[in-house]
């Protein structure tokens, strides 16, 4: 079966993912690649690219899909099939990269803990059962990957291209998926995605909201099934 190459958000690891290796990777082979050791979205997927296999499925959230749609767009033949989660193809905005600046100002000073809970995961989830212990597992993430991660994925995001042509120009099964609740990346911006993606297919998560990876996990998973078997 096809490789699953796996990119993560933003001060996010595989664990983001727990519950879909727990679904495919008795299947097929299931990797999650990290995102921490470039400044630019280019340059990151060129990593992705020298380790991944000369075939692949790829699926990628938040900062991952932002990723995919760069691997995408430099070696697209190599990608059989992609699911772009809860992410954005637009470069990024000017009132978006000066709310960073204040944030990675606090985060050198030592901050990384407090820009996260009061920043930015209060912006991630639905008010679900699983609240609670995914904000945990979200600061868990953040607090392990550390400060000098979350500046390196402030830069490359700031300075991220658009990507609005590298999805016209996709001829690939397609998953376009998001939380209903997502306010980082609402559906509006998925529907916009999907509508780029010849024959794409449009999955809104009720109950979920930037991470339906382990918000919803089995509708997430069901979808993904369906993806990889189209």
């Amino acid at each position: 079966m096809t490789p699953l190459v796996m990119l993560p958000g933003m001060m996010c690891d595989a664990r983001l993912f727990a519950p879909q290796f727990a679904a495919f990777s008795g299947q097929r082979m299931v990797a999650c690649a990290p995102l921490v050791e470039r400044a630019t979205v280019e340059g990151l997927a060129r990593d992705i690219l020298a380790n991944a296999p000369p075939r692949f499925a790829l699926a990628g959230l938040s900062m991952g899909g932002i990723v995919a749609m760069e691997v995408l767009r430099q070696e697209g033949e190599r990608v059989e099939r992609i699911a772009l989660l809860d992410t954005n193809p637009l470069a990024e905005l000017e009132e978006v990269k000066a709310r960073r600046f204040p944030q990675m100002t606090a985060v050198r000073d030592g901050g990384l803990a407090t820009v996260m809970r009061d920043e930015m995961k209060p912006n991630y989830l639905s008010s679900g059962p699983r609240r609670y212990e995914t904000l945990d597992l979200c600061m868990d993430m953040a607090l392990d990957l550390g400060p000098h991660v979350f500046l390196t994925q402030s830069r490359a995001l700031m300075d991220r291209p658009d990507q609005t042509e590298t999805l016209r120009n996709a001829k690939i099964p397609a998953l376009v998926l998001c939380g209903r609740e997502d306010i980082l990346c609402p559906p509006e911006r998925h529907e916009m995605m999907a509508d780029l993606i010849e024959g794409a297919h449009l999955e809104i998560i009720d109950n979920a909201g930037h991470l339906p990876t382990l918000e919803q996990p089995e509708k997430t998973n069901a979808a993904l099934a369906r993806w990889l078997e189209a």
